[in-house]
């Protein structure tokens, strides 16, 4: 079931005689118990185009729907009663220093029909559900970045959304951190069926917690599809660089350009990299080549990731042995389901 539907959303912003479009004329549907990956880079339009979900950003032409109920024809009062159930979290945070930690998860129940006992029944329990039950009488000032992003994430559940909307809410904090909070929103997801949207510049984020994956740049979407499709079928440049960036490829290509300067391939050896999905695709494969053609393998880099619950690998390597056997080998595992593309050890890229 649906629970966004935008459709042929437009979002232009008049800049003295010039006319910027931020968004050009996109859709997109995020379906119940959904975490839809975002990424794009810095001005792509992808918070743009997410801020158009509760009217943050009204659009300059198409239509919000969430829960089937066309936002733009809702009254004041009642778009303010929709946002209750759209939260959002940010990048920093955005919590009162003034207040405890208590006292900023409170603050979205301050007109709350709620009794004082329930309120606070529901403020400790959403401090359990971010893990800072002994955090409550703190302020932000003593608190880690990971921890002020929990608050805002407590915040955000105060009035029990339906949909999480996550804009770079993880792009300040470090790593170790970075994993913490992403499990957290994949925990969410799981225990109370929300709905997340995740905006990031970081395709190792989605890597982590989306099922779904939307790639923007220009203002449009220029790729989308499951985390799983995207991952190992990527079509468009931008998608492939993110997915490079997220699985190492990239800075492993680098080490692999140092050590073939010093240790330059023999005639009998080739460069290749070789993607699989599946458990049991790649690696029965490779040993065997020796056997049935004549050919060895030296893995120089190797990445397996868990996405969706299938294994879905990449593998750096020299082949050697002579050209009839490796070309049978490629042949070989490319009718087994196996990517793999010669790369030319002089300008590995």
């Amino acid at each position: 079931m649906a629970v966004i539907e935008l459709k042929d959303i437009n979002v232009s912003f008049k800049q003295k005689d010039k006319t910027i479009v931020a968004v050009q004329n996109e859709s997109l549907t995020v379906e119940k118990g959904d975490i839809y990956g975002i990424v794009g880079y810095s001005g792509a339009g992808k918070s743009t185009l997410v801020r158009t979900i509760n009217l943050l950003q009204k659009p300059t032409q198409g239509s919000v729907k969430v829960n089937g109920v066309d936002m733009e024809s809702l009254s004041e009062d009642e778009l303010r009663d929709s946002r209750k159930k759209i939260g959002m979290i940010f990048q920093h945070f955005n919590l009162m220093d003034e207040l405890t930690v208590f006292d900023n998860i409170a603050q979205p129940l301050k007109h709350s029909k709620l009794s004082k006992k329930d309120k606070h029944a529901k403020i400790n329990h959403l401090l359990d559900l971010v893990g800072l039950a002994d955090r409550s009488s703190n302020y932000p000032s003593q608190l880690s970045g990971g921890q002020k992003q929990r608050v805002a994430i407590a915040r955000a559940l105060a009035n029990d959304p339906e949909i999480l909307i996550s804009d770079e809410a993880t792009s300040a904090l470090d790593p170790k951190t970075t994993v913490q909070i992403l499990e957290i929103l994949k925990h969410l997801n799981e225990e109370l069926g929300l709905t997340i949207v995740l905006i990031t510049h970081e395709m190792q984020a989605i890597k982590e917690i989306a099922n779904k994956v939307a790639v923007m740049e220009d203002g449009r979407i220029i790729e989308r599809g499951t985390l799983l499709e995207i991952f190992t079928n990527p079509q468009q440049q931008l998608t492939k660089d993110f997915i490079n960036t997220a699985t190492n490829r990239d800075e492993a290509l680098v080490k692999v350009r140092e050590l073939l300067a010093t240790q330059p391939l023999s005639a009998d050896e080739r460069l290749v990299q070789i993607n699989y999905v599946g458990n049991d695709t790649a690696q029965p494969l490779l040993s065997t080549i020796y056997a049935d053609y004549g050919v060895t393998t030296n893995i120089l880099y190797s990445n397996m990731e868990i996405l969706t619950q299938t294994p879905v690998g990449l593998a750096i390597a020299v082949f050697k042995g002579e050209d009839q056997g490796i070309n049978t080998a490629i042949t070989s595992l490319i009718d087994h389901g196996v990517q793999v593309t010669e790369l030319d050890p002089k300008e590995v890229n």
